[in-house]
């Protein structure tokens, strides 16, 4: 049965549904937004296993729009890191509370942008075996216990300096291997439900016009400033997830 939720929150659900399709064809960071959406209007565990099966939905368009534009190379190099993050992340969700997670993240995320502005300035485009160890376990991590993996590998991208597409191409296989490999552990865990299924079918039309708005932005986007938005945008994720 769908949830009996009030006006206001099904509103903010659907922005949160369309923000997840604009994080996947145009704004990688802005994914955090739809987390916050979500933990506001439904239980923290419920929301989690919700939004996955949305961002699934999303991770089809983003590989309709960009499945050429992939650097594989980076992503090889990316999956023994992954795995074991997305494992310490399975037994953390057995383990921790939701504001302890939530924290851990929020903090992770703000050094994570420190550590990478600082290497854009003190050093060239390289991508060196540490940073991605680092990067691809906190991203498996992350991604697992609150679906907040976006900003965090939006900013090894983001060190590593692929163009727009190119940055949107590699991430959208990569979300889409690791969202859909984590859908067991989800439904292990009873954060995915009947009823959150069939809110995710509600939703799926907002997905899917903020992936198709988000097409357009990213036509439109200068290198820069997608850079720059990519930082904000992980910036007020951070933020959210420690207050």
């Amino acid at each position: 049965m769908l949830p009996d939720l009030p006006t206001a929150a099904w509103v903010l659900l659907a922005a949160g549904a369309a923000v997840v399709g604009i994080s996947k064809t145009a704004l990688p960071g802005a994914s955090t937004l739809s987390i916050a959406a979500f933990a506001a209007v439904l239980p923290a565990r419920q929301s989690t296993g919700t939004l996955l099966a949305l961002l699934i939905v999303g991770d089809v368009f983003a590989l309709w729009a960009y499945r050429r534009h992939a650097d594989w190379g980076a992503l090889v190099r990316l999956v023994p890191a992954v795995i074991a993050g997305v494992l310490l992340g399975v037994a953390f969700l057995a383990l921790a509370d939701d504001d302890a997670v939530r924290r851990v993240i929020g903090v992770t995320l703000l050094l994570l942008i420190a550590f990478t502005l600082w290497r854009r300035r003190t050093s060239a485009p390289e991508r060196p075996h540490g940073g991605r160890v680092l990067y691809g376990t906190l991203g498996g991590f992350t991604t697992m216990v609150a679906n907040a993996g976006g900003p965090v590998m939006s900013m090894y991208f983001l060190a590593a300096r692929f163009p727009v597409k190119t940055f949107l191409g590699t991430a959208a296989w990569f979300f889409a291997i690791v969202n859909i490999a984590k859908l067991p552990f989800s439904i292990s865990l009873g954060l995915l439900t009947p009823s959150g299924l069939l809110l995710d079918l509600v939703l799926i039309p907002a997905v899917l016009v903020g992936a198709f708005g988000g097409r357009l932005i990213a036509e439109r986007l200068d290198q820069a400033v997608f850079e720059a938005m990519v930082i904000v945008l992980t910036v007020i994720g951070a933020a959210y997830l420690l207050v």
